[in-house]
């Protein structure tokens, strides 16, 4: 039996000997690879923080003491050895183990961790908590240098510093978030690991006058009374130590006797500190360390080869879609920059920055800066594009309404990711989005059926002259024809997919497209005869044609992958108030108001009837057929 067998808890890590450590290491390493291979999910992350992860648990009595984890993208090592290694091969499926710390699915998982920068603000609580009760544990948060950028890091680290009470922070400086690091940061972490020398030099120095009978702290003293003088010159670490931070470190974080010596030094330390770990994303496994950005975020592969499993040839992700419509219309107006928030893969603008060298800005893990940043573009004639994942932006909410809508600026927002994208989990569905936009006046809130839909309605945005927010779903288009050039769309009018005369389906997205569907399949199988309509923007809504539609005694579904609370069908609900028809019936089809688990989007959407045939279940049961029903609900000729 080996190492990592023998592994139920932490409490049985630290029965192992401790020079066995490196070899459990390698074991853990070769673990995961080998069941990632199979369910892929975060890779190289884990990796690099794998010794890490040993040498806290080895050195910190878990659960008593209190790790928290920034992001998750790093957890896998965490969780295989606090006794979910034999459900590890669940990871990221419908009911197994989520990809992301949830302290739901353990006692070991403090906080719940789906984007970065929260570290050090819950670890500060969770410190001050234990000192307001009386308690003594050790509370450690575990921070990249890409987290690190985040400005909620920044706020955590000053009032940490103020109030001075018993906490590590481990930096894991690997120069990586997802992508590369960017931003003044990491400059500075750089000087800082290039600058360790002077820090040796000071401890050595400091033992050798300590040795000196009788008048060795005199001239400690003397000593430390001149370091401070010239440490402002030489030492640039010099910034965490003035926060009221003692700096550790660097720290070869791969390195478990190092790790360990550090840890168990300043564990009980009765003040802040922060040990600065340099490790390297993806290490012990070639084709990771190579090119971390590439397996970031792994699907099954080779471990030997390194090859990934190669999948069928599919239609275009919306992501690529929008980031070529971008490209081509940037390239003809000179106007047109993009910004995101550590996301240029994700968001597939890295290919705009590469056609169009110095006109994408990447801020960082900094949503709120993105946006106010756009908004002070905006202002000087500029056409900013924010591309971010519909639930890092409400990160942002505050600046949205404040220095985009209220100045009527021309920013827009594209949000990927919209709706229900998967294994990820419930930190990144983004299913608030329409609900949170729709409540600001004049903006413009939309949501193509499909990718050739998505490059109009980008058109649409860019000549729009006022906030417009654009989301789409993760995934692949549908794969139809694309027509060529993108031409802008009337804002706030709807398009008529099919007429019936059993009732109307108002749907928003690529429910659009998934309700036609479903009608056609219905009228097939002599079941309701349905008009669908895709209603393209939330907001403005197309009241004129709902008035045309809306009869007395017709009945009304509304299909969005967005919750229900607040949304579009709370949209076209209040619409149809304001219209005053007599008998009207509406069912809203969305998410719940509840948090929807981890799992493929389609089993997701299947158990919320937001595919094809819970659509069709849940018209059989809301419109009853007529065998002679009134003309077809379509908009009159003149619209």
């Amino acid at each position: 039996m080996g190492l990592l067998e023998k592994i139920a808890s932490p409490a049985d890590l630290r029965r192992i000997p401790e020079e066995a450590l490196p070899d459990l290491a390698e074991e853990l390493r070769a673990f995961l690879l080998s069941s990632l291979s199979q369910t892929g999910g975060h890779l190289a992350s884990g990796l690099g923080a794998l010794e890490l992860t040993l040498a806290l648990h080895y050195a910190l009595d878990t659960p008593r003491d209190l790790l928290v984890w920034d992001v998750g993208h790093q957890c896998y090592p965490h969780k295989v050895i606090t006794g979910r290694r034999e459900r590890f091969s669940t990871l990221r499926t419908y009911g197994g183990v989520s990809g992301f710390l949830k302290r739901e699915e353990s006692e070991y998982d403090a906080f719940n961790a789906g984007h970065a920068s929260t570290s050090i603000s819950a670890a500060l609580g969770m410190a001050v908590a234990r000192d307001l009760k009386g308690e003594d544990y050790r509370v450690v948060a575990i921070i990249g240098d890409g987290g690190l950028t985040g400005g909620m890091a920044m706020e955590g680290l000053n009032q940490a510093g103020y109030l001075s009470r018993k906490l590590m922070i481990i930096l894991n400086d690997n120069e990586m978030s997802i992508s590369p690091n960017v931003g003044a940061w990491q400059g500075y972490l750089n000087r800082i690991i290039h600058g360790q020398s002077y820090r040796r030099l000071k401890d050595d120095v400091e033992r050798f006058l300590r040795s000196i009978p009788r008048v060795g702290e005199g001239m400690v003293k003397l000593a430390k009374q001149a370091e401070q003088m010239a440490k402002q010159l030489v030492v640039p670490g010099l910034l965490f130590e003035e926060l009221g931070f003692k700096y550790v470190g660097p720290v070869n974080g791969h390195s478990l006797p190092q790790l360990l010596e550090t840890l168990r030094t300043y564990r009980d330390n009765p003040h802040p500190v922060l040990v600065h770990v340099v490790t390297r994303k993806g290490k012990g496994y070639e084709p990771a360390e190579a090119d971390p950005v590439f397996w970031h975020g792994a699907t099954p592969f080779s471990v030997a080869t390194g090859e990934v499993a190669k999948k069928k040839p599919g239609p275009p992700s919306y992501t690529k879609v929008f980031a070529q419509t971008l490209t081509e219309m940037a390239e003809a107006d000179p106007r047109i920059v993009a910004i995101t928030a550590a996301m240029a893969e994700g968001t597939g603008l890295d290919a705009f920055a590469k056609a169009l060298p110095g006109r994408l800005f990447d801020v960082g893990i900094c949503e709120q800066h993105a946006v106010t940043f756009a908004a002070g573009l905006a202002t000087r004639g500029l056409l900013p594009v924010v591309a971010i994942y519909s639930t890092f932006l409400q990160r942002a909410y505050d600046q949205i309404f404040h220095d985009v809508c209220l100045m009527h600026l021309p920013v827009v927002f594209v949000l990927d990711r919209g709706g229900l994208v998967g294994a990820d989990g419930p930190t990144h569905h983004g299913v608030f989005d329409l609900s949170y936009l729709r409540v600001f006046p004049e903006i413009v809130v939309m949501a193509p059926r499909d990718e050739n839909e998505l490059r109009h309605m980008l058109a649409t945005a860019l000549a729009a002259g006022r906030p417009v927010a654009l989301r789409f779903p993760r995934g692949n288009g549908y794969g139809g024809a694309m027509d060529a050039p993108p031409r802008a769309l009337p804002i706030g009018k709807a398009e008529v997919l099919r007429t019936g005369r059993d009732g109307l389906i108002w749907a928003i997205g690529t429910m659009a497209s998934e309700a036609l569907r479903a009608a056609e399949r219905l009228a097939a199988d002599a079941g309701p005869d349905l008009t669908v309509v895709n209603a393209r923007f939330v907001k403005p809504l197309d009241v004129e044609l709902l008035a045309v539609q809306l009869r007395p005694g017709v009945r009304l579904m509304t299909v969005e992958e967005n919750a229900l609370a607040g949304g579009f069908g709370s949209a076209v609900e209040e619409a149809a108030a304001t219209l005053k028809v007599a008998d009207v019936q509406i069912e809203r089809l969305g998410i719940p108001d509840e948090f929807q688990p981890h799992g493929s989007q389609e089993i997701l959407r299947a158990r919320l009837d937001l595919d094809v045939e819970g659509i069709m279940r849940r018209a059989r049961a809301f419109f009853p057929k007529l065998a002679a029903g009134p003309k077809a609900l379509s908009r009159p000729a003149s619209a």
